[in-house]
């Protein structure tokens, strides 16, 4: 008995058409790219251009014929010659350790804990996230109420401002208004890092913890030894970020400081920066030095970042 079989004709493949783009898609497609290009450009490269330049002249900002070309003598100035460079680097550096130590270590406790889906944790994580939502400048004005001498929060929970006792000047001491604004700045901090760690914790695995639990590990040997590390790519981001917040420090200082920030005790790069290029001195090249130095600085930080993600996408 003979079977028969028959050979199926082959699936013609329809060619995919390309939909080429018009003059008038090509048209916007140039307005949506050009026009930000265009702006960040003009706002952000071509000021920071600007300033390498005139990091290199001497000038009062009034008048073109007045640029002079000094060379490097105004960063051997910065180095050298101006009392408030190195106290401003000191207070920086005081900055950025404060921030390492405390606030971020905090905001990622609180998102570890918010992340078990506790009873209020809504409420929780937007009372905390509140720093955020605000703008530094209110955040300023609510911690110089607190810190008032007479009647501010805190000496009033302290009771030295009642008749014939002694205050205590948070802004005003030397030695305690750079530590009064790093509370205010590590309250805004701690919520920042708190929601960058709490979005990681959202993507991570889960049954990696139950096979954590599985083997006998508690809750702290599991945070260390699986969560922590497996969210490498998280706290890269949060280091990237805290280094580059306790740089560019300003806006407290600036509000809580008084008389453009410059208290003593409060010396920092950006209000140095601040009140040469803005303020009544008018070095904007010597400003304009302290600029470049402080890039520099956050080139190095950032530079290392960049690259270790294009290797990730290379890979």
């Amino acid at each position: 008995m003979s079977v028969s079989t028959k050979v199926a004709a082959p699936v013609s493949r329809r060619r995919r058409k390309v939909k080429r783009l018009t003059k008038r898609d090509k048209a916007l497609l140039g307005l949506l790219v050009g026009i930000p290009l265009l702006v960040h450009v003009a706002l952000v490269w071509l000021p920071a251009l600007g300033s390498v330049a005139l990091s290199f002249t001497k000038w009062d900002g009034i008048g073109l014929d007045t640029i002079h070309w000094t060379g490097f003598y105004q960063y051997i100035q910065a180095f050298t010659n101006d009392p408030s460079f190195w106290p401003a680097v000191e207070n920086n550096v005081l900055w950025l350790v404060f921030l390492l130590a405390l606030p971020t270590p905090f905001g990622i406790f609180l998102a570890y804990q918010l992340d078990k889906k506790i009873r209020f944790s809504r409420f929780y994580q937007t009372a905390i996230f509140l720093p955020m939502v605000i703008s530094l400048a209110v955040v300023g004005f609510i911690w110089q109420i607190i810190y008032q001498p007479d009647y501010g929060l805190l000496n009033s929970m302290l009771g030295t401002n009642h008749p014939g006792g002694t205050y205590i000047d948070w802004l005003g001491n030397p030695n305690l208004n750079l530590l009064a604004v790093l509370v205010a700045a590590g309250w805004r901090h701690t919520a920042y890092i708190m929601i960058l760690y709490l979005a990681g914790l959202k993507s991570f695995d889960p049954t990696l913890k139950e096979a954590a639990a599985i083997d006998g590990a508690n809750e702290r040997q599991t945070f260390f030894r699986i969560t922590f590390p497996s969210l490498r790519p998280v706290n890269v981001i949060i280091l990237v970020v805290t280094v580059l917040e306790g740089l560019r420090a300003f806006d407290l200082v600036y509000v809580l400081g008084g008389n453009t920030g410059s208290k003593k005790g409060l010396e920092l790069l950006s209000i140095l920066i601040t009140n040469n290029i803005v303020g009544e001195s008018g070095q904007v090249g010597y400003g304009s030095a302290l600029a470049v130095i402080l890039l520099i600085v956050s080139l190095v930080v950032i530079i290392p970042y960049l690259v270790q993600n294009f290797r990730k996408e290379q890979r």
